[in-house]
């Protein structure tokens, strides 16, 4: 009786420490965040701005949540005129886009290296202001009126397809991608489709393109 006892002990102590060494291995295998940001400016869409009647500006802070996934927030200002097909509007405002991408294929010595897809969430609040909106009068004879200056909001999902590469071993790098959108939702000024959303684009349909090249700095 005494005999089994003490195997029934002996092997409790080492059920337990077994258990205790498997709950240590589990908290050394627990994520924590390291931090890390990348920050960069659009200089493609900055330059243009001096030879075009838009003048976007735009930058991003990004940071490596886990593995490859990354976090993204994207901000600026965007000011642009719309005049075709009897339409003479302008339009400025802020926006922001929130989301996320993946590293799709990465340099083995360097994990920011690579290329990326992901989605992300816009939205802008803006002014705007028709100076001409065509109208059909009696007879089917043309004519166009004029709306106040308002304030409006747009809502769009957006696709990003880029890729990244260190300048030389510096801390600086080219961010490059294409930025499929589609609006989802917009408010309108006596039911009038917005032609120029800031962050959006010069669009009357709900599907636009965007495009940056970015030069980014990594903290």
């Amino acid at each position: 009786m005494k005999t089994r006892l003490i195997f029934t002990f002996f092997f409790s102590i080492i059920s337990l420490l077994g258990f205790a060494q498997d709950k240590k291995e589990v908290k050394k295998e627990q994520w924590k965040y390291e931090p890390n940001f990348m920050v960069g400016f659009d200089v493609l869409n900055f330059g243009a701005s001096f030879f075009s009647d838009r003048k976007l500006y735009q930058g991003f802070i990004s940071s490596r949540v886990k593995g490859d996934l990354h976090a993204v927030i994207e901000a600026g200002f965007d000011k642009n005129i719309y005049q075709k097909n009897g339409y003479d509007a302008k339009a400025n405002g802020p926006f922001l886009k929130l989301g996320a991408f993946y590293m799709l294929a990465k340099d083995a010595e360097n994990a920011f290296n690579g290329f990326y897809a992901g989605g992300k969430l816009g939205g802008s609040f803006y002014t705007q202001e028709y100076m001409s909106v065509p109208v059909r009068g009696y007879g089917g004879s043309s004519s166009s009126i004029a709306f106040p200056s308002s304030t409006q909001s747009s809502y769009w999902l957006e696709g990003t397809l880029g890729g990244r590469v260190q300048l030389f071993e510096s801390n600086f790098y080219i961010d490059v991608n294409l930025q499929p959108r589609y609006m989802v939702f917009t408010t309108k000024q006596d039911d009038i489709q917005p032609m120029i959303i800031p962050g959006f684009g010069r669009s009357s349909s709900k599907f636009n393109m965007g495009f940056a090249w970015n030069i980014g700095y990594k903290f």
